[in-house]
């Protein structure tokens, strides 16, 4: 019989959800079956999949040595210094992280560079996360970009700031998240997009009929030649939102490669040899955040516009600039 004590990190998820990281390379039948088998108890009582541990409570699970050797596998984590240029805040709870543009935010296989592996790198070097004690919880962010989209992103480094970040993300009065965005065309100086968006399996579409509400609200930057650079706040937050809503109101993201204008793209590549959708989550401001976050109440975070992305709008002024 294996036992382990839940720590404070670990308290407040799921028995099943514990379970899992416990034995992180068994089956889920396997593990299915010793609840079923009521071999999983936590203080000497069977406790559902669904029950929620608390810290200092005692779960026990009836394996052999042999068995949860063969099921707990050793973690090796690799170094990965680069994490630390990207990190633009930290504290005890939470790390801010500026993503670069074509870094996923969670691994998707095995082979995947994403930033969620580089943070636990780091967090190990550091001395406060070890993967091979801390066996219930994983530092993780608390929300995500896609991987071609740059900007701010939150991790949580204990379970209960990603519990509670989880669930106000979206509240706007807590935290107020803004993006850059370059278009195509001249847009209007503000204005609001409301289409209901409907997530097939390979894309998202305007959808009235089966769509989930969606509003997008904008105001216009400056003109940058014959595009605009606005600033976005989302009212709501629907997968790919920003860059469905803007073809929608035919004014595409530029350089997106799935809903913009592909011939647009494909001349803004050959000519600034800029390859990717102009799209940042450059802004994240807390208000009204409950403790241990509190400390965070009235700071606000930005990432500059830098890099190809300062480059692409030098070069379209420039090209005005030269033909006035």
């Amino acid at each position: 019989m294996q036992k382990f004590i839940v720590s404070e990190q670990e308290s407040g998820q799921t028995l099943e959800k514990y379970v899992k990281k416990v034995l992180n390379t068994a089956p889920l039948s396997v593990i299915y079956k010793l609840f079923r088998k009521k071999d999983i108890k936590v203080n000497g009582h069977w406790q559902k999949e669904k029950y929620v541990v608390n810290a200092g409570e005692e779960v026990s699970i009836f394996l052999t040595d042999d068995k949860f050797e063969e099921f707990k596998k050793t973690k090796e984590i690799k170094n990965n210094s680069l994490i630390k240029d990207y990190i633009i805040y930290e504290d005890d709870n939470v790390i801010l992280i500026n993503k670069p543009r074509g870094l996923l935010v969670q691994k998707a296989n095995s082979d995947d560079e994403a930033l969620d592996t580089m943070v636990i790198s780091y967090l190990v070097e550091k001395g406060e996360y070890d993967p091979n004690k801390d066996l219930g919880y994983v530092p993780a962010p608390c929300h995500r970009l896609d991987r071609n989209t740059a900007g701010i992103v939150v991790f949580g480094k204990n379970l209960k700031t990603l519990q509670y970040l989880s669930t106000v993300m979206s509240d706007k009065s807590k935290i107020e998240k803004k993006y850059y965005v370059l278009v195509k065309g001249h847009i209007d100086i503000e204005g609001e997009i409301t289409a209901p968006l409907f997530k097939k399996q390979t894309h998202v579409e305007v959808d009235y009929q089966n769509g989930k509400e969606a509003i997008t609200k904008y105001k216009l930057v400056r003109y940058v030649g014959d595009y605009s650079l606005v600033e976005v706040t989302l009212l709501t937050g629907r997968t790919h939102q920003i860059r469905v809503h803007f073809s929608y109101i035919n004014h595409p993201v530029v350089g997106d490669a799935k809903y913009g204008d592909f011939s647009l793209n494909k001349e803004i590549e050959k000519k600034y040899k800029f390859k990717n959708q102009f799209l940042i989550a450059y802004h994240l401001a807390f208000n009204d955040m409950v403790s241990p976050l509190d400390n965070l109440n009235g700071k606000v975070f930005e990432v500059p516009l830098l890099g190809e992305y300062l480059d692409l709008i030098n070069n379209l002024d420039d090209i005005i600039n030269k033909q006035g």
